[in-house]
């Protein structure tokens, strides 16, 4: 790869600016099979890319790219795995994140009152069926 950057001339206008070395091992001689080829390689790249940074982020959590996300145990959220209303496949779910600071005080006043409102939405529901 290194060969390919440093031996030919990838000043703007060029071809090689736009990624065409003039190797036809890799790609083809037909404009169209050519233009696929590099949008695959394109395409892939930036998938790599992703793959790369999200393998950065895990290892810096969990001190393996390959790591168990049981060994992040600095999680606010683990505080709330065993409680009532938890999951599986999900587990605690909290999209918004209400109870990123981890606070107990705060998460129970939550749940409290979503179980009231919980409460109340299915008597509306009832109360809306009903007449009908």
């Amino acid at each position: 790869m290194a060969f390919c950057e440093v031996s030919q001339d990838q000043s703007p206008g060029t071809p090689a600016a736009a990624g065409d070395f003039g190797f036809k091992v890799l790609t083809s001689s037909d404009p169209a099979e050519k233009t696929k080829k590099l949008s695959a390689e394109l395409a892939n790249g930036r998938l790599a890319m992703m793959a790369i940074i999200g393998m950065f982020f895990q290892d810096g959590l969990t001190g393996s790219a390959w790591g168990d996300w049981a060994n992040y145990t600095a999680s606010p959220l683990r505080a709330f795995e065993n409680e009532l209303g938890v999951q599986a496949p999900v587990g605690f779910w909290d999209p918004a994140g209400f109870t990123a600071d981890g606070s107990v005080e705060d998460f129970k006043r939550r749940r409290q009152t979503e179980l009231k409102h919980g409460r109340i939405s299915m008597l509306a529901t009832m109360g809306y069926i009903t007449p009908e």
